[in-house]
């Protein structure tokens, strides 16, 4: 069985491999989409990533498949509900973040006639490709993920540090950073 060479992180666990193939680094502009890897990122926020993946099912379930509109109505008894919910990361903090932002996602959504638009405008619609070699090239944040955390914080969003955001822009595709020599780089993509 041929052995493929992936970036160091996906690691030995399908989920990890799974993730990596399909999923971080494609072009992401579906707007629920980008909406919940938005807030499993903030979850995600002093915990590993395959913690986040492992419980991303239950999160879809308890979060009404992230659906900003109705992540926006979440009242205190619905809070509750999710703090007792052990399929999910029972941050009270975090939780209370998502519902903020869901509710500046739907403004920014009726603003720019979609996340999407508002957010791959950074980028010019397009993704940056970087071609690193090694995972100690990889940046943990960029001037452009400070300037989207900022202008984020100043529309009421909740666990978007620098950091994250740029997690998340790897994430969602507006950065390629697979290393230049994997096979899921946009380089070597047929």
């Amino acid at each position: 069985m041929e052995q493929i060479r992936r970036c160091e992180w996906a690691g030995p666990d399908q989920i990890y491999i799974d993730y990596h193939d399909n999923e971080w680094g494609h072009p992401l502009h579906d707007d629920n989409r980008l909406f919940e890897m938005l807030i499993l990122e903030g979850m995600q926020a002093g915990l590993a990533w395959i913690t986040v993946l492992k419980k991303r099912e239950a999160f879809r379930a308890a979060f009404d498949n992230f659906d900003p509109q109705k992540v926006a109505l979440y009242d205190n008894a619905k809070v509750e509900a999710l703090m007792s919910d052990a399929g999910i990361i029972r941050h009270r903090g975090k939780i209370n973040a998502a519902i903020g932002n869901a509710k500046a996602f739907l403004e920014i959504q009726k603003e720019y006639g979609g996340f999407d638009q508002f957010i791959w405008a950074y980028v010019g619609g397009a993704p940056i490709i970087n071609t690193p070699h090694s995972m100690t090239e990889l940046p943990a944040s960029t001037s452009l993920s400070d300037q989207i955390s900022r202008d984020l914080k100043k529309r009421g969003f909740k666990f978007v540090g620098s950091t994250i955001i740029y997690a998340f822009m790897q994430a969602v595709g507006m950065v390629d950073d697979h290393m230049a020599w994997c096979p899921w780089h946009s380089n070597n993509r047929k």
